[in-house]
C-alpha cells in the first residue's frame, strides 16, 4: 500500500514541487488514511489529483479541494501547518483511518459537483426563493454564504455516505464525531453550518443506495428546505 501511493504520486504529481521521498511522517499518515478515497475516484474515472504542497502553509485547511483545468486537486497543506499534526491527534486513534477517509469523501463530494458542472447549483425543480415550511420566509437564497453552505452540505453527507458503505459498524461514531465538528464554533448562516443535512442522516439509512452519489442527492435536497 504504501509503495503505491508513493508511486502513485511520484507519477502524477511532480508538477507540485514535493517528491513522494520527501513526504513528511504527518503528511504520510494523512495519505495512508485517505487513500481509499483516491483509489475509488480513480476506478470511477472521477478526474482526481492529489498536490502536496512543498512551502509552510499555516492556518491553511491541512486537506482541501481545487480545481485546475478540468481537473479536481485533492490539496495536503501540512508543511509548517499544527493543525494538520493536531487534527490527527483530536481523533480517536479506532477512528483515525474512517475519519480521514470522510474528510477525503467529503472532498471527492465537491469533486463530483465540479465535474458534473453543478457547483453553486440547485436541484432540478428547486427554485430560489421557494417557500419553507408552513408558508416560511424563502429558503435556499442566493448569497454566496448560502451557496458555500450548500456545496459544503453535499460534501458533508457524501462523506456519511462514504461511511455507511465502508464502515457501517462505526457509522454513529462518525456521523457523532462530524456533528460536534460543525457544532464547534458554529456561526449560523455561515458555508459550515451544516447541521441541518447532518441531523437528516442521523442513522445513514437515506444514504444505503447503490450509488454513492444517489442516496446524498434526495438527502441534501430534503435539507434544501430546512436550510435557513
Amino acid at each position: 500500500m504504501f509503495k503505491a501511493i508513493l508511486g502513485f504520486i511520484a507519477t502524477v504529481l511532480a508538477s507540485s514541487g514535493c517528491l513522494a521521498a520527501e513526504l513528511t511522517a504527518t503528511e504520510t499518515r494523512w495519505l495512508q488514511g485517505l487513500w481509499p478515497v483516491v483509489v475509488f475516484a480513480k476506478e470511477a474515472g472521477l478526474a482526481l489529483d492529489i498536490v502536496v504542497q512543498p512551502q509552510p502553509t499555516p492556518g491553511v485547511a491541512p486537506l482541501a479541494l481545487a480545481f485546475v483545468g478540468g481537473r479536481c486537486k485533492l490539496v495536503l497543506s501540512m508543511r509548517g501547518n499544527p493543525e494538520a499534526q493536531a487534527t490527527l491527534e483530536r481523533i480517536a486513534p479506532a477512528l483515525l483511518d474512517p475519519t480521514l477517509e470522510l474528510m477525503a469523501a467529503h472532498e471527492l463530494g465537491h469533486c463530483k459537483r465540479y465535474v458534473d458542472g453543478d457547483w453553486h447549483g440547485l436541484p432540478s425543480g428547486f427554485a430560489r426563493g421557494d417557500p419553507g415550511p408552513s408558508g416560511a420566509a424563502p429558503r435556499a437564497d442566493d448569497t454566496q454564504a448560502a451557496a458555500e453552505r450548500r456545496e459544503e452540505a453535499y460534501g458533508d453527507l457524501v462523506g456519511l455516505a462514504w461511511t455507511q458503505r465502508q464502515h457501517r459498524p462505526q457509522y454513529a461514531a462518525l456521523h457523532a464525531w462530524l456533528l460536534a465538528e460543525r457544532s464547534m464554533d458554529l456561526v449560523p448562516g455561515s458555508p459550515h453550518d451544516t447541521l441541518a443535512w447532518v441531523r437528516l442522516a442521523g442513522d445513514g439509512a437515506a444514504l444505503l443506495q447503490p450509488s454513492l452519489f444517489a442516496g446524498v442527492a434526495a438527502l441534501w435536497a430534503a435539507g434544501l428546505t430546512l436550510d435557513d
